[in-house]
């Protein structure tokens, strides 16, 4: 291998990082059946399997069902190699994750939050990551890195420029983590990683073309088109809470007026409620109990969301919209509002085979995603070729 020249080492750093992409999406399969499915020869397959193995991304399990002949090895995806740390700062919580190298939550600590100030906010992170890191199972890698989703626009570099709700205006939050922990961090608006969230692990598992609306005290959204995360030229696509749906109307925290989420959020419901009642959950039990008030709160927010989302709908013809975030807790008592005004304000041709959804995982869609860009992030790199090659 000495004499690679660099293209040939790029070849073979792309070939590594199929088989293993091949590996995590079987579960479990032979090296023969590697080599058929990504059409690279047995040899090099098996020796970047026995990388792999080394690596410890990889083991092998007893044969497996032989199709005559001597019965192959099976080898699987080592999803405890290492784990991510999710984060998903809200408004009013601060929810963190440890999961594995298959997004499945090991650890969960969840805090709630007054709208305090950005030093009050990363010190409880900082806490709360350290107290996974110090629970965390031991493993090779260990912590591979940090996603963190922030209610807001986040540029390439990881710095938040503008979070509104939270009264940020140029955060470097990924510097300021990245010194914290020595560990590479991820920074990703809360709509777009919430929408990746669901593609992968939740409601959208079967779509292609999907609009995730993340409905917490404000509202973003994620947009996937043809199973690909839609950015925008800088990465600030989907700030559709800002969309004026009402001229003049009611001021919004973004400095305009009569924007949807001053209208459609959890904010807006809390504003309608009694100022007696401080938070959803407590809204919910009362419409659980049969309070008329407040089912007609979330009956008047669900027409509000609908008119927001019929827009959507005639906008971007999508397979599927879902409804994600801390509204979708109410889902019960606002489903039908939602689908009546979308009856009632979106095009025909539109609705026919439009699928709209709750997410499965309200709470954790936005920190599963941010796990998911972590792990890719963190396997393109493992994939790499080791140093001594480059040599």
């Amino acid at each position: 291998m000495e004499n690679m020249t660099w293209n040939q080492k790029v070849v073979k750093k792309n070939n590594k990082a199929l088989v293993l992409q091949i590996i995590r999406e079987k579960e479990q399969i032979s090296r023969a059946d590697i080599a058929q499915v990504s059409g690279l020869n047995k040899a090099t397959v098996s020796l970047l399997v026995s990388e792999l193995l080394e690596e410890e991304l990889t083991f092998e399990s007893g044969p497996g069902v032989s199709s005559g002949g001597r019965r192959p090895v099976i080898l699987h995806f080592n999803k405890e190699a290492g784990y991510t740390i999710g984060v998903d700062i809200g408004v009013n919580y601060v929810l963190c994750v440890l999961t594995d190298l298959k997004g499945t939550i090991i650890i969960e600590k969840n805090q709630l939050v007054n709208r305090t100030p950005y030093s009050g906010i990363i010190s409880i992170i900082q806490d709360m990551i350290q107290s996974l890191i110090n629970e965390m199972p031991s493993s090779k890698y260990g912590v591979v890195g940090i996603g963190v989703g922030v209610p807001g626009i986040v540029n390439k570099e990881g710095t938040v420029l503008l979070a509104p709700n939270l009264g940020w205006t140029n955060i470097q939050l990924k510097t300021d983590l990245e010194r914290l922990f020595h560990i590479p961090v991820i920074i990703e608006n809360e709509a777009k990683a919430g929408a990746v969230g669901e593609q992968q692990f939740g409601s959208g598992q079967d779509f292609q073309n999907i609009i995730y609306i993340s409905a917490g005290i404000g509202i973003g959204v994620g947009i996937i088109f043809n199973n690909q995360l839609y950015q925008g030229k800088n990465g600030f696509s989907g700030e559709m809470g800002h969309m004026i749906i009402q001229m003049d109307g009611k001021q919004c925290n973004c400095g305009s007026k009569g924007c949807w989420e001053a209208y459609a959020s959890e904010h807006a419901l809390l504003a309608m409620a009694d100022e007696k009642i401080e938070s959803l959950e407590s809204l919910i039990k009362l419409a659980e109990n049969g309070d008329q008030t407040s089912k007609e709160i979330f009956k008047k927010t669900g027409n509000y969301l609908g008119y927001g989302i019929s827009n959507i709908i005639n906008t971007f013809n999508p397979d599927q919209v879902i409804i994600g975030n801390r509204l979708a807790l109410a889902k019960e008592w606002m489903e039908e509002s939602i689908q009546t005004t979308i009856a009632h304000h979106t095009l025909a041709f539109h609705k026919n085979e439009m699928q709209l959804d709750f997410a499965k995982y309200s709470k954790h869609s936005t920190v599963l995603g941010v796990s998911a860009f972590v792990v890719e992030n963190f396997l393109k790199g493992e994939a790499k070729i080791s140093l001594s090659e480059l040599n």
